[in-house]
């Protein structure tokens, strides 16, 4: 083939088909060129940003946890029982609620018996357990032995003592100026000093406790000081 027929090969193919080929050729470099620039820009603005991150400075935030010390609860421990009557106080000044009622509206005998021994200290009357003659001041009330013992009058417990002669003895004020005396009692009685106690309220049990009477058969040695002196106690309580 001479280069005459080779012109004309190539002028045909360019004006045929091989145009459109060649167009399609130049318009694909064209969009690759494109694309790879787009795609080099992005890299780049990429690359700028984690540059940015990695010289940005740290700002590391601290956690301070304040000490501050819980307050201390303190338990008081709750007792669980009754504690025991005292034997040997004394109230010295008693503060009570008095009872608006007076002691003629409000009494109750003490302990149901019959009367061993009256009120008496105008006359001197044989003593079987002292074998003396001596007065009374107050009465005796027989009852069984652990027989319960209740207020006669209501009032605060002004003292529990262990007598030398009267064994145990509550004494509770009135507050009128009267003080009703429980002697004999058993060795424990149900009241602590400053207690209020209301009628008909326990205040012990029938004991044998009182050495001056011991000759006596069990009983309740009950007696009343009006003032300081001593009178009949059966003024103060029911017929």
């Amino acid at each position: 083939m001479n280069s005459k027929s080779s012109g004309h090969g190539l002028e045909g193919f360019l004006m045929g088909k091989g145009f459109y080929i060649v167009l399609f050729l130049c318009a694909a470099v064209i969009g690759l060129s494109a694309w790879m620039m787009t795609a080099g820009d992005e890299t780049m603005e990429e690359l700028k940003m984690d540059d940015m991150m990695l010289n940005a400075p740290r700002v590391e935030t601290v956690l301070v946890t304040p000490d501050v010390q819980a307050p201390k609860i303190e338990v008081m421990a709750i007792p669980t029982e009754e504690p025991e009557a005292v034997i040997g106080e004394i109230a010295e000044e008693p503060v009570p609620v008095w009872n608006e009622q007076s002691l003629e509206e409000v009494t109750n005998w003490p302990v149901e018996g019959e009367l061993e021994r009256l009120h008496d200290v105008d006359h001197l009357h044989y003593d079987v357990t002292l074998r003396d003659w001596r007065t009374h001041e107050g009465i005796d009330i027989l009852a069984p032995l652990g027989e319960t013992v209740r207020a006669a009058m209501a009032g605060v417990v002004r003292s529990v003592e262990d007598d030398g002669l009267y064994g145990t003895v509550v004494s509770v004020d009135h507050g009128d100026g009267s003080i009703a005396v429980y002697a004999n009692l058993a060795a424990i009685p149900a009241v602590n000093v400053g207690d209020w106690v209301g009628v008909g309220d326990v205040i012990g049990a029938i004991g044998t406790t009182a050495l001056c009477e011991v000759g006596q058969p069990a009983h309740l040695h009950f007696a009343v000081y009006q003032d300081g002196c001593c009178v009949d106690p059966l003024n103060y309580l029911p017929d």
